[in-house]
């Protein structure tokens, strides 16, 4: 017998990041780093509460496979991806528009929080880690922090992931030679494209120096005083 739920997974049509971005854009969502997340701010426990639980409803038999929820006092964060292919599929788009429609009727509207008052926009962090030999560093990594392999990524230089979903990932980015001057390990920062901007532009008025826009709007690469890099990343400059 075949499992329902793995049949409707192969159904879904995986989309590019043009296609899931524009597709929530209107409905309060944004595409993020293989996911499309909102928030709704909320003034009590209870409330967020109440709102996750509307979405689950919305989701149906769907919420197990496609939504995750983080509850807190002032804000429900929803993110929505395919657990089977790991990545937005027009089942995502389309859970998206039906909980935006029910959030709205129920006076606690979904809102990424780009250019608003909210204290940052919706986003999600990766920890990048230079290596000179992936396939040998990676197990060490993997064991340390708990982590697993991502649906469909098992490979020995693919990135890991936390398991529960609470940590950042962790994705390993090749070197041609040893660069001992300089930090290994830095961190990625994926934003909203349409945060992408005031978010670099705030960090260098925080002290920060811009160590290449040449990738941009894919990626902003950022320094400290002291030389430790990050990076503000979109989806943008990435299909094609």
């Amino acid at each position: 017998m075949v499992d329902e739920g793995c049949e409707d997974a192969v159904m879904e049509q995986t989309l590019s990041r043009r296609e899931a971005s524009e597709a929530v854009q209107d409905h309060g969502w944004r595409y993020i780093l293989g996911t499309l997340q909102t928030s709704v701010p909320v003034g009590t426990l209870a409330q967020a509460i109440s709102v996750a639980a509307d979405a689950v409803a919305v989701c149906g038999d769907d919420a197990d496979r496609h939504l995750r929820v983080d509850v807190r006092p002032d804000r429900a964060v929803l993110t929505l991806q395919s657990s089977h292919h790991a990545s937005v599929t027009t089942r995502d788009v389309e859970l998206a528009r039906s909980i935006s429609a029910t959030a709205d009727t129920s006076g606690f509207g979904p809102e990424p929080g780009t250019g608003t008052g909210a204290p940052r926009s919706v986003q999600l962090l990766e920890i990048a880690i230079d290596a000179l030999s992936i396939a040998d560093i990676r197990p060490f990594w993997k064991a340390v922090l708990g982590y697993t392999d991502e649906a469909g990524a098992e490979g020995p230089e693919d990135p890991l992931v936390d398991p529960v979903r609470q940590g950042p990932a962790l994705w390993f980015q090749q070197m041609d030679h040893a660069r001992p001057q300089r930090n290994r390990v830095h961190i990625d920062i994926s934003v909203p494209h349409d945060e992408a901007a005031r978010r670099v532009e705030t960090a260098l008025a925080a002290g920060g120096r811009l160590v290449s826009a040449t990738r941009a709007p894919a990626f902003w690469v950022l320094a400290d005083l002291e030389g430790n890099e990050a990076c503000v990343t979109t989806w943008q400059g990435r299909d094609g």
